[in-house]
């Protein structure tokens, strides 16, 4: 589906085509054989990289090629921001304007409006000196500037050319501190005309950005194309394209609507897609678009603030009454929904925040979070008062006390706490990325002008596709580190293993952070994941955008009882709110007392923080905004010793950037100086409150297919037949393989089952390898992975088509783990039994079976403690290096 500036490039490419005296060059045919290969397929080509870029200059140096082709391609198909080309492209034209180099094709003054196209990065440095010159060009320099917010230390450079007089530079701050960039753009309209895509029942971010095709997700044209193909009511899976081109026909722009929507992974590849189809080009940004309006019954709170950053407009109403193909009048202001050209309602709403028409307006979330700062800063430096363009977001009463999460987010605001719908910016302590999402983060990174990572520490993995890496993989694995580590981040390596079992060891108490993965829960502090835009202007910047979520405090009480593992509490957690009538496995008109609230869980103060984290993981399945646990002093503090030693070790093996590695160390040390943790306020108030009794709980507690709401208990589905299992994923640890190795030896057979093994880390393999529980797996029968994601995530190795599994993964969408496979959730103790009996037991089979284990609890559930392992504490008996010393007392202070 060709469409907009992209278009206009691959046409002036084929218009080169036409007989001609002389001869075209090579440049010209390499492209529009790249175009035509594209077109097969119906989608754009590709921005150009640096080395196009480079050949693109030579030709407008000598042009061999006609004008307006090459003239387009540099205007259109060059990425902004930091990006390797934006950075041939802005060094050309700063050469064109100051007279260094010539072209036939671009003057020193089109040079200069084409710097401006540029957003910021590279572009800066060239438009700051403009000012400085003589007559037009420093008048094109400074409207460019005007427009232009992201500029970060060179506002520096021109306040200090409009304090030693320059008018154009003070020209700049004025309108800066007008907001011009802002109210130059168009407001949101007080109605929206919009045909209906309707997509019924649950679409998760599986349905929009299939986990197969994670390979794809930085090309987002090419990405969009597997967008809802697999089978469901209402969709042409085989031509979504030509679908959506047919609703286009009656002469509106569509509205993405459905049952509930985007839940699931946070990948901001989703919203991508729906963009792709359903927004509006962006000038002078390839392959990127922004806008469209997105509604929902329900919609999950990552990718209502993906669609947020989008600068889309996601609406949550009643869908009931839209069909697919329907037109309608949507009133922002008004919040009402209108069949097209009539006076019927179709549903009533409210925005979120009165603050998303000013997110609209200017283009994303995080472009007008950069733009007010730089209004703010113009405003300050001109001893001018806050301005009053911008929506103010509402202030909440204070409450009478705070929740633990309320307080964890206070104090990275430097406040005590931060009460529900309060709009705050958090400062984010750890950062993570993963390798799916990594490439994107990378490409908003570059947007960003990012050069440097401002939040204390960022980390990248390679937990996703390190198993069975396609040949972009391979180029990610080689690229991604090093950029990275040239920003202060840390790297991981292939085949270390999941983020989230090495992310957590870098965690620091009662602190905050994000992940560009759904499952960045931690088991101390607390995350609110994101899509990679967020994620990149988080450690860009240091400070997440956050409207304060309400809470829901799930309270544990009891004692567990025997045979009951942490991951039956974990699915203890819905089944209790469904039997409360807090939550509906059906889609329509579902209820979700968890979606976009922080889940708080008290009474289990005692567990290590591994086993906290099963908890936390878990949350995202809930669809809950973030999680918070209350733990006791003692686990925690025995964590940061295990991770001080890890994190040497890690330096002490080159990983990198050791610096903030080390800046880490010293910080957790500080905190062990004196271990205290944030508690909640006897008085906090909550959104519910829902109590379980453990003494309750006296058989294992499954997730059914395909739905990990559906939770029911081993009676409900007892003797149901199972093809195969997976042992693995963040929600394990290397108690679990202990356990399921205990229960597997102690029958000896070969599993009747396919039986899949991946511990979550090399760490956790060598210590099963050297206790001698891979003899155990390699007898039975088990597949060995690499340790990492797996069949979790479903990108890489697959279950049997239509296979039933009983698998210890996060979730079990539909086709996630495999083609029709119908996936039941469950704890690594009883996914074990599973595997040995070919079908899920009874209850009374499953204690039985645990009597095995009940003995030696306290060594089969032993965890990674570093600092007690010597090939740890060998490698980390050093001093630190006494700038990161110097560095984490800074922050501390």
């Amino acid at each position: 589906m060709l469409r907009g500036s992209a278009t206009r490039a691959a046409r002036g490419a084929r218009l080169a085509l036409a007989p001609r005296a002389r001869a075209l060059s090579a440049f010209r045919d390499a492209y529009l054989a790249h175009v035509e290969e594209r077109e097969q397929v119906g989608i754009v080509p590709k921005p150009l990289d640096a080395a196009q870029t480079a050949a693109l200059v030579e030709q407008l140096k000598q042009p061999e090629d006609p004008p307006e082709f090459l003239l387009e391609l540099l205007k259109e198909r060059v990425p902004p921001g930091v990006d390797e080309a934006a950075y041939v492209k802005a060094s050309f034209l700063a050469a064109l304007v100051k007279g260094d180099v010539k072209s036939p094709l671009v003057d020193a003054k089109e040079a200069m409006r084409l710097l401006g196209t540029m957003q910021g990065g590279y572009n800066v440095a060239a438009l700051v000196e403009g000012l400085e010159l003589d007559g037009e060009l420093a008048q094109i320099a400074a409207d460019a500037l005007k427009t232009t917010t992201l500029v970060f230390d060179a506002f520096h450079d021109v306040e200090q050319l409009a304090q030693a007089g320059n008018a154009k530079a003070r020209e700049v701050m004025e309108s800066w501190a007008n907001a011009e960039w802002f109210t130059g753009r168009e407001p949101l309209q007080e109605k929206i005309t919009v045909t209906v895509f309707k997509v019924t029942g649950e679409t998760n971010t599986d349905d929009l950005s299939p986990a197969p095709d994670a390979w794809s997700r930085p090309d987002i044209p090419l990405h969009a194309l597997a967008m809802l193909k697999n089978p469901r009511d209402g969709i042409d899976h085989d031509d979504v394209a030509g679908q959506i081109a047919g609703l286009k026909e009656q002469g509106f722009p569509l509205a993405y609507v459905g049952d509930v929507v985007g839940t699931g992974s946070s990948r901001k590849s989703a919203t991508n897609s729906v963009l792709w189809y359903m927004g509006d080009d962006v000038p002078c940004v390839p392959n990127k678009r922004a806008g469209s309006v997105c509604i929902g019954g329900k919609i999950a709170p990552i990718f209502f603030n993906t669609m947020e950053d989008a600068g889309a407009l996601p609406l949550e109403m009643d869908v009931t009454q839209m069909n697919m193909g329907d037109v309608i009048d949507v009133y922002p202001f008004e919040g009402v929904a209108k069949r097209h050209g009539t006076d019927e309602v179709l549903a009533e709403f409210s925005m979120k925040t009165n603050v998303i028409q000013d997110e609209v307006r200017a283009g994303g979330r995080i472009p007008l979070i950069i733009g007010r700062g730089l209004t703010a800063k113009a405003r300050a430096s001109l001893g001018m008062e806050p301005s009053t363009v911008f929506q103010v977001p509402g202030s909440p009463e204070a409450p009478p006390g705070y929740t633990l999460a309320q307080k964890m987010v206070g104090r990275a605001c430097g406040v005590d706490g931060v009460a529900p719908g309060v709009y705050c910016e958090p400062l984010m302590t750890t950062v993570g990325s993963q390798d799916t999402t990594g490439p994107m983060t990378r490409d908003e990174l570059k947007d960003l002008a990012c050069l440097g990572f401002s939040a204390d520490l960022v980390m990248q993995s390679f937990c996703h596709t390190a198993a069975y890496p396609k040949p972009v993989d391979v180029v990610t694995h080689a690229t991604l580190p090093d950029f990275i580590r040239t920003r202060g981040g840390v790297s991981l390596r292939p085949g270390d293993g999941i983020i989230h079992s090495w992310l957590n060891r870098m965690l620091l108490p009662d602190t905050v952070g994000t992940g560009g993965d759904s499952h960045t829960r931690f088991p101390v502090g607390i995350s609110f994941p994101a899509g990679s835009g967020l994620v990149a202007f988080a450690a860009a910047t240091g400070v997440m955008p956050l409207d304060m979520p309400e809470s829901v405090l799930v309270r544990f009480t009891g004692d567990m009882q025997p045979g009951i593992t942490l991951r039956d509490l974990v699915h203890a957690i819905p089944h209790a709110a469904i039997q409360r009538g807090l939550l509906t496995v059906e889609k329509q008109g579902k209820k979700n007392v968890f979606s976009g609230r922080v889940l708080e869980i008290e009474g289990l103060g005692h567990l290590k923080c591994e086993q906290a984290f099963e908890l936390s993981d878990a949350s995202a399945e809930r669809s809950a905004a973030g999680c918070s646990i209350k733990l006791d002093p003692e686990p925690v503090c025995e964590y940061l010793r295990s991770n001080i030693v890890m994190l040497k070790w890690m330096v002490a093996e080159g990983y990198g950037d050791a610096r903030t590695l080390q800046r880490r160390v010293a910080r957790m040390e500080q905190f062990l100086e004196n271990p205290e943790l944030l508690e909640a306020d006897a008085n906090a108030e909550y959104a519910e409150v829902i109590e379980i009794d453990l003494n309750e709980i006296k058989e294992p507690i499954l997730c059914a297919p395909n739905d990990p709401d559906d939770a029911r208990t081993l009676s409900d589905v007892a003797g149901t037949k199972i093809d195969e299992v997976f042992l693995g994923s963040c929600m394990t640890n290397i108690g679990h393989f202990r356990a399921a190795g205990k229960l597997l030896d102690a029958d000896g057979g070969v599993t009747p089952t396919r039986l899949w093994i991946s511990p979550p880390t090399r760490m956790d393999a060598a210590q099963l390898t050297e206790e001698g529980y891979y003899s155990i797996f390699g007898k039975a029968g088990a597949r060995m992975e690499m340790p990492g994601c797996s069949l979790c995530m479903g990108n890489q190795a697959r279950v049997a088509d239509a296979a039933t599994v009983v698998s210890t993964s996060t979730r079990n969408f539909p086709n996630r783990l495999g083609k029709g496979a119908n996936v039941y959730l469950a704890s690594a103790e009883l996914a074990a039994v599973a595997a040995l009996k070919g079908e899920l037991p009874t209850p009374q089979e499953y204690l039985d079976a645990m009597k095995t284990i009940d003995p030696t609890a306290a060594d089969t559930y032993r965890y990674l403690n570093f600092d007690q392992l010597p090939e740890f504490t060998e490698a980390a008996d050093f001093a630190l290096d006494a700038e990161a010393e110097d560095e984490a007392k800074a922050i501390a202070a």
